[in-house]
């Protein structure tokens, strides 16, 4: 490998006991299975920005890589489950459940977990600080509501991401997410990815779902103080939120972009908050977890770093 320094469009996430990675033609699940050995597979990606070159532009080239992040995450992690053993057999009520729908009852777990954990996002993130702010009124000016709403709201994250990493399943899971990042980030060095190279990188990487997730935060704050969105009726202002939130979510995706790209104190700076919860959501992996970021790794890589770079 011991190409120079770079940086990459390659990412990943974290599953049950194991990573995806995705590369600039090809994304690689690799998990390890019950009887201790690991499975990688392969498969082409299907970009709707590589079809058609209107998402390539700013802005909309993130609200196009958060759909298709979400999608491929969701199909990822069904597979994860599954490969993992949690399907247990089957009751006469869960093979007419999937004979109905047509799917199988690890897809209907996961299908209903998914609604119920968009609506579960979406009351605690959006409508809880607006009715905190709301409710208390007068206490707070008129020009800092937008901004106390975002303080809520990012202590409420905080609060939640700190609550869950004490679970076995999740600190697992955030070891893999650390195993990502550090194989990623010797990748980018020009290291051959051994388990020796891979475990003295740092496991907190600038372009990260997380470091995503403040900066959106952030950039909120200053779209939702704009006077379109009201504070006359709650749901109303959750509404127009949720109308404007595909903008959020492509500039906050610009500032990852530039974080990902480049190395210099603007971009470090606009990093550090993602960097700092990051020490929530990346724990030190071992190094049969690193040897499953490795294994997901290499065949995304196309032989040329020039292919992968920003």
């Amino acid at each position: 490998m011991n190409q120079k320094n770079h940086k990459t469009s390659i990412g990943g996430q974290a599953l049950y006991e194991g990573i995806m990675m995705r590369g600039p033609k090809k994304h690689a699940i690799a998990l390890r299975l019950p009887d201790g050995t690991i499975e990688t597979t392969v498969k082409e990606n299907h970009s709707i920005r590589q079809r058609y070159r209107l998402f390539r532009l700013p802005i909309l080239r993130g609200m196009a890589s958060l759909v298709e992040s979400l999608s491929l995450g969701y199909k990822t992690l069904t597979y994860s489950f599954e490969k993992a053993g949690l399907e247990e057999e089957p009751t006469k009520f869960e093979l007419w459940l999937s004979k109905v729908f047509g799917k199988s009852v690890m897809d209907l777990v996961v299908a209903v977990a998914g609604v119920l954990g968009v609506v579960l996002a979406l009351s605690i993130f959006m409508l809880l600080p607006a009715a905190a702010v709301k409710l208390l009124g007068g206490w707070i000016p008129a020009w800092s509501r937008a901004l106390a709403e975002g303080v809520i709201k990012i202590a409420v994250f905080l609060i939640y991401v700190a609550a869950i990493s004490h679970m076995e399943e999740i600190r697992r899971t955030f070891e893999y997410h650390g195993a990502e990042h550090k194989t990623i980030f010797a990748y980018e060095a020009g290291l051959e990815l051994t388990v020796e190279n891979v475990r003295k990188m740092s496991r907190f990487h600038p372009r990260c779902g997380t470091s995503f997730l403040i900066i959106a935060m952030i950039v909120s704050v200053l779209f939702f103080s704009l006077p379109i969105v009201t504070w006359d009726s709650v749901l109303l202002r959750m509404a127009t939120k949720l109308i404007m939130l595909p903008l959020v979510v492509g500039v906050a995706y610009e500032f990852i972009y530039l974080a990902g790209k480049y190395d210099n104190w603007l971009t470090r700076t606009l990093s550090a908050p993602g960097l700092w919860i990051q020490r929530l959501t990346t724990k030190e992996p071992d190094d049969s977890q690193i040897e499953v970021a490795i294994a997901s790794m290499l065949p995304v890589l196309t032989g040329n770093p020039e292919d992968d770079k920003w």
